[in-house]
């Protein structure tokens, strides 16, 4: 197949720079770190309760426990609806309401203050929801749209678009939160900058979208209504995928590669924003810093994205992963023990430096070795289904693990093993391509 043409390379791209400020500013940086300070205020002596409907969790474990109900209930439904959207041939139609459903959920956040915890999660769990399923049909586009000989190109064009435009938004919020004055607001409410930086997360990401949704081809009325028995057809489509599996090896290995180093990534990406507030920038005028420093992961995310990229050309794609997952095994030892303020600005240049790369490797390197098919979209609902898995052990061991030792650091220890884990499974990938080379 050919590339398509840049109007639509370019368009497909522009899904990460509008979703990506949902990851940075909900998951990764401002959310985090305001639901940590609103949650820890009269909660002495180091313990961090918060209660919701009635029971108590641990601050920080309650929103891992939200996030592995979401990713599980997203790992349930997107093999489904993947399937009914290749038979359909409608995904861009799927891609469009969960990208309603994440940035409208981010504008209503608008309204979560200290008073209203409930609230707050349940807006947070519903914006996850929408951000993720939508990756499902955006990420099955890859194949559509790009020569796999281009697709690292294009894979890393999309993440590094999604860092700038992250970022571009977080220095907006930041100087919000900062500089209120500078924005004609008061000093009476403490958390309006924050509440103004969730409604611009919902706004960007929908009003940028449209760019997307304006270009990404959409199947005739006739093709898309040619399909009957949508439902039954989507499991039946889900089985013949899993028995072509059976006969993949190398992109069955490379799978469970992937399920067991995604456990320490994405896990790691949701929950650094609460480890960093509580055992490096505990006070509150150390949130500046914090703030700070999550941006220049950002930053240096974009160098790795396109690094990696270029690297792969090199060495190939699955020696850049195995070099990357190493690297988060060290960067995960180092976080267990690290205490000052300045080391953790160069564990979090490393974390940047690895965790753009090895997203837009992972999702570059399995289209490559997807057969020749056109229901790409259920292929990749079992790479998404992974993922998903992946973070529901990854966050739910995460927060229990804080849960019984009382510290958060002690979790760390969960994100090592399954690195380890991960490592000597892409070795195991690395024989199995070797292998189908020479023969």
């Amino acid at each position: 197949m050919q590339t398509a043409p840049k109007k639509v390379i370019n368009g497909w791209a522009m899904y990460d720079w509008a979703n990506s400020v949902y990851n940075l500013v909900i998951t990764t940086t401002i959310f985090p770190a305001y639901y940590v300070g609103i949650t820890s205020a009269g909660n002495g002596n180091g313990k961090h309760y918060v209660n919701f409907f009635g029971k108590q969790f641990v601050n920080t474990s309650l929103l891992d426990y939200a996030l592995s109900l979401v990713f599980l209930l997203v790992a349930l439904s997107s093999p489904v609806l993947s399937s009914i959207a290749d038979y359909r041939r409608n995904k861009k139609v799927y891609l469009r309401w969960f990208c309603f459903l994440g940035s409208a959920a981010c504008c209503g956040m608008f309204f979560f203050t200290p008073e209203r915890i409930e609230l707050g999660v349940i807006l947070f769990s519903l914006a996850a929801i929408g951000y993720w399923s939508s990756l499902v049909f955006y990420n099955s586009y890859l194949p559509d749209i790009a020569a796999p000989e281009d697709q690292d190109r294009v894979s890393a064009k999309g993440y590094s678009l999604g860092y700038i435009g992250s970022v571009l938004l977080q220095i907006i919020c930041f100087a919000i939160i900062v500089k209120p004055e500078w924005f004609g607001l008061g000093e009476e409410d403490k958390t309006l900058g924050v509440r103004i930086s969730f409604l611009l997360t919902g706004l960007w990401w929908f009003g940028f979208a449209q760019l997307t949704l304006r270009v990404l081809p959409l199947p005739s009325l006739k093709e898309r209504r040619s399909k009957k028995n949508v439902l039954i057809n989507g499991f039946h489509e889900l089985s013949v995928v899993f028995r072509q599996l059976k006969q993949l090896p190398v992109l069955r290995r490379f799978l469970f590669s992937f399920f067991l180093y995604s456990v320490g990534v994405q896990t790691v990406m949701l929950v650094a924003a609460g480890f960093s507030k509580k055992e490096i920038f505990p006070k509150a005028e150390d949130e500046p810093k914090l703030l700070f420093t999550l941006i220049l992961i950002q930053l240096v995310a974009i160098v790795g994205a396109v690094m990696m990229s270029r690297l792969s050309k090199w060495i190939g794609n699955l020696n850049v992963l195995i070099t990357a997952v190493a690297l988060w095994i060290v960067i995960c030892f180092f976080a267990y023990f690290i205490q000052s303020q300045l080391a953790f600005y160069f564990l979090a240049a490393g974390v940047g430096l690895v965790m753009g790369g090895i997203q837009s490797m992972s999702r570059s390197t399995y289209s490559k070795f997807l057969p020749e098919t056109k229901d790409t979209t259920s292929f990749f609902s079992f790479y998404d289904v992974t993922e998903k898995i992946a973070l529901v052990i990854g966050l739910f061991s995460f927060g229990l693990l804080e849960d019984l030792t009382g510290s958060i650091r002690n979790s760390v220890i969960v994100l090592i093993v399954f690195f380890v884990l991960g490592l000597f499974a892409l070795l195991y990938t690395r024989k199995a391509v070797r292998k189908r080379a020479v023969s």
